[in-house]
C-alpha cells in the first residue's frame, strides 16, 4: 500500500546517480560533526582544571 502523504509520480524515486549505489554505501548524516566532540572534551578538561585550581585555593586558604 503506498504512503498517502507522498505524491504519486510516474518516475521511480530511485533515479539518478545514487540509484546505482547500494543502501550500505549511501551517505546518511546520522553522527554529529567532529567539532562537537572536541568542544565537549575541552569543556570537560577545563572544568576539571578549574575544580582542581579551586581546591588548591581552598587548601591554601585553610593552611594559613
Amino acid at each position: 500500500m503506498p504512503d498517502p502523504t507522498t505524491p504519486a509520480s510516474s518516475a521511480s524515486p530511485a533515479t539518478g546517480p545514487a540509484a546505482d549505489a547500494p543502501d550500505s554505501r549511501r551517505y546518511v548524516e546520522n553522527k554529529p560533526p567532529r567539532g562537537v566532540y572536541v568542544r565537549v572534551f575541552i569543556y570537560v578538561v577545563a572544568t576539571h582544571v578549574l575544580l582542581a585550581f579551586m581546591s588548591l585555593l581552598v587548601y591554601a586558604a585553610k593552611t594559613r
